[in-house]
């Protein structure tokens, strides 16, 4: 996949290095809305080690075996799954039967997550009627986790916001003895680091650990950056960074027009980078 880097990547691109390299080949991975980063992270992992890679896309719930080669964007972005599906399903029938069955990995970018893996995406408040801020919504979410054995987490901005105590609603079922089917998460990602799941020290369900520092990043930070006791893995490694191969897939094959980035930005950010994206696919055209 190259040789190791000799450039500056920015954060959303070690992000999606670090989505890529939890992939297998011949893996079938479910691909959620809005969720450039795991997209291009997807995309990534079958233009380098997992060519066999088939994606089930929420886009027109299709499953896809091929890639060629076309850039994310976000008016067409249906033509990257429609148009090279080998199937399509309805999405109760994706979410209700088939994903429950076949057990894909997926990552859900959660807005408030507690050490067991329990995972808000309902709202932020204890007023269900009134809350400090609606969340996207929990789609396929309680369905899949209560089944699924291979749910991945990311967020990109790591903080006792997302990080909490306990969540004030829960959408994704996490560790728990109450568990009849299926396993909590797996994997989290964060910008400034990675996560797994390990055994409670006093014996109880399953809490989260850090395994992988990225770059520059401090135990002591992402502490003080968590609501929680978090465990800190005793073999704890530093996050490989993106290869020279790699940024030149990511920048100019598979998102030369930066969607990725949206995840990264809120606000007029966010907004501005919209429309530049939307004004350079229309010259495309």
């Amino acid at each position: 996949m190259g040789g190791n880097l000799n450039q500056e990547y920015t954060i959303d691109e070690l992000l999606i290095t670090c989505i890529a390299h939890q992939i297998s080949d011949g893996q079938i991975v479910a691909q959620g809305i809005a969720t450039p980063l795991v997209t291009a992270g997807y995309l990534l992992a079958k233009c380098t080690h997992a060519p066999n890679l088939r994606i089930a896309s929420a886009i027109g719930q299709g499953v896809c075996d091929t890639y060629d080669g076309s850039a994310l964007g976000i008016a067409r972005i249906e033509n990257l799954w429609l148009g090279q599906a080998l199937l399509t399903l309805g999405f109760v029938s994706a979410s209700a039967d088939v994903l429950s069955t076949v057990h894909p990995l997926e990552f859900f970018r959660p807005g408030q997550i507690d050490a067991l893996g329990n995972f808000n995406n309902v709202a932020f408040g204890s007023d269900y009627q009134r809350p400090r801020l609606r969340l996207p919504g929990v789609g396929g979410i309680p369905d899949v986790t209560i089944t699924g054995h291979a749910v991945h987490l990311y967020v990109t901005r790591h903080s006792r916001v997302t990080f909490v105590e306990k969540c004030d609603y829960i959408s994704g079922f996490g560790h728990s003895s109450a568990r009849l089917y299926g396993a909590g998460p797996c994997y989290l990602l964060s910008d400034l680091g990675q996560f797994d799941w390990t055994d409670g020290t006093d014996g109880t369900d399953r809490i989260m650990r850090l395994t992988h520092l990225h770059p520059g990043v401090t135990v002591e930070r992402i502490r003080a950056k968590t609501g929680f006791v978090l465990e800190v893995s005793s073999n704890i490694q530093e996050t490989i960074v993106p290869t020279t191969e790699e940024l030149r897939l990511l920048r100019e094959v598979i998102d030369p027009l930066g969607v990725r980035e949206l995840e990264m930005l809120g606000g007029t950010a966010r907004r501005d980078k919209l429309r530049a994206i939307l004004t350079s696919e229309e010259a495309l055209n």
